[in-house]
């Protein structure tokens, strides 16, 4: 109901425009966040009027979903910073500009005003942000530094997984190099993304035939 086609409102979102067709595309405001508020202690790196820079603990998922209503950073997010959360993040997922796994710790930038919102996830999108990982693989890599792009998607074996794909999938460039090594049985590896694919780094590593050391799967 909020888009129209030449001021009718459109009954299917497959339909297909037509040349000469002109739509109107209304953006309702923000929906009061469902999830409650909790008091989560949160490792707070830095914080002013825009923005929030959260030190992610390696449990603690980002935001609602299926099996995880609670005790998420969205939820202590909600209770720390009240009405100022931006909303362009959705009703599930407000102020978030970027997400890290629930085993992944590191970094996250929190936007509390859309405008900080939009700005970060701009940046993010042009590359003048960039994001880096640091990682543990089994084996040595080899060349030391190097790139792989590849296409990733669902993995059609396992829907909860990704998988690199021939066709059918989304670009994902991941540069690596090798920080420290441990004998030949594993290296600490930096990981710069160029894209933000679901698992990209853990699906890569595995690629290359260099496994996160602790990945489950």
């Amino acid at each position: 109901g909020h888009v129209t086609a030449d001021g009718a409102p459109l009954a299917s979102a497959s339909t297909k425009a037509r040349a000469g067709e002109s739509f109107t595309v209304f953006i309702p405001p923000a929906e009061d966040p469902e999830p409650e508020g909790q008091d989560i202690p949160l490792d707070i790196i830095y914080e002013d009027k825009d923005l929030l820079v959260i030190n992610k603990s390696p449990d603690m998922v980002v935001h609602p979903a299926a099996g995880h209503h609670q005790g998420t950073l969205v939820n202590a997010l909600i209770h720390h910073c009240g009405d100022e959360l931006s909303g362009i993040g959705g009703v599930k997922r407000p102020g978030i500009v970027h997400r890290l796994d629930k085993e992944t710790s590191g970094l996250m930038l929190v936007a509390k005003n859309d405008k900080a919102h939009q700005h970060l996830s701009q940046q993010l999108s042009k590359r003048t942000l960039s994001r880096v990982y640091h990682c543990f693989v089994w084996g040595m890599v080899n060349p030391r530094e190097g790139s792989v792009e590849t296409m990733l998607c669902r993995d059609p074996r396992d829907r909860k997984k990704r998988a690199v794909v021939t066709y059918n999938g989304k670009q994902a460039v991941t540069d690596y190099r090798m920080l420290k090594q441990y004998g030949t049985l594993a290296c600490k590896v930096e990981c710069r993304l160029h894209t933000g694919r679901t698992h990209q780094i853990r699906v890569h590593m595995a690629h290359i035939k260099h496994w996160l050391v602790g990945d489950p799967a």
